[in-house]
């Protein structure tokens, strides 16, 4: 999963330097940098310098350039399963018998692989509101504190479960916990480590986005789907598979809290996670890719700290009959009708994901999004911003990009894919300087979250790449148009950050995603507990997942309209560009993933990777982009000599700390031995 550091990476350079793919401190003064040898080695073992070199292809550094012939197949498609009415009924009856036997009454979302809210029953007394736990000193910044209504905590809990997975990985929202929070894993006794791998997804799936689709709007079951608060961190919210494929997932929403577990050491008696693991036991996720098979860094995650021995309800002999009196089927407004239907099979024209064409993608394993009636939503296309770029990019150049990216991704090693060995699937998104897509195209069973995250990867690489950053968040305004203090602040904290001689990413420096993330921790260097925060991150004292920085302070004014039942085709008041849409319409992302594209010195765009571990994102959007630019000329990864890894911030105490361009992680292929494959591009 894109946030996922490397499980063949390179663990520890030679002390102090921490050169992993993630990319970030270690303990204590892991990333405290000592000299001018220190920085050199920095630079090195994080492919941050150097020149052009050979493409890798074909499982050697240094062989043929990559040429756009079709490669066979080596991926299997999922097959097209997919809940039925009746398989959502029992669902909903294992999981309200488990509620009665608890005596606490919830609400449950039913939704598909793709999002579509298949079904939401509110149990009789159930409570009608929850709120975003509060979290620091203060407790009512961005989503902090925010009341909503409990049908939408239940469905991004179920899409959360969803969107996870897929048929290699079972992830749930007690795994979603683990990897958002400031510290990984989560616990007292983890400060002083880096914070978690997926650190800011939480802020994508939004209800804003302009990638996910709204229900009720074209094709009713074309996706995939907004979630109405993003991806969940709290308890309770699964996958469901069925003949081992992901088909959706299911969410609870009973206490009210609506919050995420900060102590991974214990084991928690979540009466609303018992509920919904009752749901799942008749469509329950394969035990060998459970999230808890799965490691990062040395830590297993976790997939739920309730198991079915602990059921207070027999789940099989749960009756259907029951719904007719413990509750009603209830419709949620921009989200779900108020009765039951089938989920859509993945990879169906009808789901909005399906396989390409010949003539769409150069890969027989390449899935595009559909319109539902044929039609790819996001064909390779030509730049739109050739008023602010000299030479934009090409449709010949973007469709190189996607291929070769595409083509590193099938022999990449997948991180958090079950069984070892698999190849990685991920979805990558080219964008131009303006944001706007021109291509994007997956790999068969990459997890549905990776979508949404590739687009919004490309276009913050490309965003904060560019000169209009300042100036840009500068000019967002609150709702009623005047200036907002909060994300204004933003810009402050980056120019006095950085300086006059690094500038406050003003266009001079290419930015990749992973720089970007580094600066976004509520401690810089990331995880140093002594240390000040990053300058688009809140202090500690004032962070929480749902109060993040700048990319929960870009947002939160849309996602309050949405839960206004305000729908908006955006999610930040960025300034508009000249063709009328925006930079960051579907949101900032904050973790590894993406590098920019340019034409010589000159920005043209960027791309965007998601989907198997955030060293595998970064090594195909880095490597891809190489071999692209071999094979057609003219376009390529930023000169060594503007990466964000020259970027060196004073820090007290030492000479200064590196930000990193991109972490690429050791034995990355299935086909090959070689290592260290971006260290000499």
């Amino acid at each position: 999963m894109t946030g996922l550091r490397g499980q063949s990476e390179m663990q520890w350079a030679p002390a102090p330097l921490r050169t992993d793919g993630g990319g970030r401190a270690g303990a204590g003064t892991a990333m405290r940098l000592v000299g001018i040898s220190a920085l050199a080695l920095l630079v090195a073992g994080c492919g941050g310098s150097g020149g052009p070199a050979s493409p890798v292809s074909g499982g050697s550094v240094g062989g043929g350039t990559p040429t756009p012939t079709a490669p066979p197949s080596v991926f299997s498609r999922p097959a097209q399963e997919a809940l039925t009415t009746a398989d959502v009924e029992n669902v909903i009856a294992r999981t309200v018998a488990e509620a009665q036997a608890r005596g606490l009454p919830v609400v449950v979302a039913v939704v598909d692989r793709v999002g579509n809210v298949l079904a939401v029953y509110r149990m009789n007394g159930a409570r009608t509101m929850a709120r975003a736990r509060p979290g620091g000193s203060a407790g009512n910044l961005d989503v902090q504190n925010v009341e909503f209504r409990a049908e939408l905590a239940a469905i991004a809990k179920a899409i959360t479960g969803a969107y996870l997975s897929s048929s290699g990985n079972a992830f749930s929202t007690r795994t979603a916990s683990m990897i958002v929070q400031e510290h990984f894993p989560p616990s007292a006794n983890a400060r002083g480590l880096e914070s978690g791998p997926l650190f800011g997804v939480q802020f994508s799936q939004l209800p804003c986005s302009d990638l996910n689709t709204r229900f009720g709007v074209g094709s009713p079951m074309i996706g995939p789907k907004r979630s109405p608060l993003g991806l969940a961190a709290d308890a309770g919210g699964f996958p469901l598979y069925k003949n081992g494929v992901v088909v959706g997932g299911i969410g609870v929403m009973g206490d009210g809290d609506y919050g995420f577990d900060p102590e991974v050491v214990d084991v928690d008696a979540d009466d609303e996670e018992f509920i919904a693991l009752a749901g799942t036991t008749a469509f329950p996720a394969p035990e060998t890719v459970r999230a808890e098979r799965i490691s990062v860094d040395g830590t297993l995650l976790r997939y739920s700290d309730a198991r079915t021995d602990g059921l207070r309800a027999n789940p099989a002999s749960a009756s259907t009959a029951l719904l007719g009196t413990a509750g009603t089927l209830v419709a949620v407004a921009n989200f779900a009708g108020s009765g039951i239907v089938a989920g859509t099979p993945y990879g169906s024209e009808a789901s909005g994901v399906r396989p390409a064409t010949a003539a769409e993608f150069n890969n027989p394993d390449a899935y595009v999004l559909s319109d539902g009636a044929g039609n790819n939503r996001y064909p390779v296309r030509a730049a739109t911003d050739g008023a602010e770029v000299a030479s934009p990019l090409t449709a010949a150049e973007v469709r190189a990009v996607l291929e070769e990216a595409f083509k590193i991704m099938s022999r990449s090693r997948a991180q958090i894919r079950r069984p070892l060995d698999s190849r990685g699937e991920v979805s990558i998104s080219v964008v131009d300087t303006r944001g706007v897509a021109l291509g994007l195209v997956r790999a068969p069973d990459a997890p549905i979250f990776g979508i949404d995250v590739s687009l919004q990867k490309a276009r913050s690489s490309a965003f904060f790449s560019g000169s209009r950053v300042a100036a840009d968040l500068g000019a967002v305004t609150t709702a009623i148009g005047n200036p907002d203090a909060n994300v204004r602040d933003f810009v402050t904290r980056l120019s006095s950050f950085f300086g006059p001689a690094n500038g406050a990413f003003d266009g001079r420096f290419a930015v990749s995603n992973r720089a970007l993330g580094l600066v976004a921790r509520p401690y810089f260097p990331d995880g140093e507990v002594a240390r000040a925060p990053g300058p688009l991150s809140r202090p500690i004292t004032l962070f929480s997942p749902f109060s993040n920085g700048l990319q929960s302070a870009l947002v939160v004014q849309n996602l309050a309209a949405m839960l206004g039942n305000i729908n908006l085709p955006r999610c930040t008041f960025l300034p508009n560009h000249p063709g009328g849409s925006n930079r960051l319409a579907n949101g900032l992302q904050i973790f590894p993933g993406a590098v920019p594209i340019y034409r010589g010195n000159t920005l043209v765009g960027a791309i965007g990777v998601s989907g198997d571990g955030i060293d595998q994102d970064d090594m195909v959007s880095f490597l891809g982009l190489n071999n692209a630019g071999l094979r057609v000329g003219g376009i390529g990864l930023p000169p060594a000599s503007m990466r964000s890894d020259q970027i060196v911030v004073p820090v007290a105490g030492s000479t200064g700390v590196r930000l990193r361009f991109v972490g690429c992680p050791f034995a990355p292929f299935v086909d090959t031995p070689e290592q260290n494959v971006c260290q000499a591009l």
